[in-house]
């Protein structure tokens, strides 16, 4: 599993899970190298609840945020489907990852 991992490090979530997410041959891929962030064992937390916690590191995401897996999906079909603008309400992170996925699209 860890060579998977490895050889999967910045392909992006689309191509990795393509088969189970809603994009075809047809839908250019947005990406920005999303996904494959590493688990680290919380040893402390593990100990005190006698069970292996595992933590997962979304942000090493390219904007620091687990919103990146789901923005370069919404952007690729945006832009499978003709849109000339992206827009979101959010006061955070869903808006810094549609604003880079937007701009790596080259939508406004």
């Amino acid at each position: 599993m860890q060579n998977e991992s490895k050889k999967s490090w910045g392909r992006g979530v689309i191509d990795r899970y393509r088969t189970y997410l809603p994009v075809s041959e047809a839908t250019p891929i947005i990406t920005l190298g999303e996904g494959s962030t590493p688990l680290v064992i919380a040893p402390r937390l593990s100990e005190r609840i006698d069970c292996r916690v595992l933590i997962k590191c979304e942000g090493l995401n390219p904007t620091g945020s687990f919103k990146d897996r789901g923005l370069t999906v919404a952007v690729s079909k945006a832009v499978e489907c003709r849109a000339q603008a992206l827009i979101c309400a959010s006061t955070g992170n869903t808006s810094a990852s549609a604003a880079a996925y937007a701009a790596r699209a080259g939508i406004p």
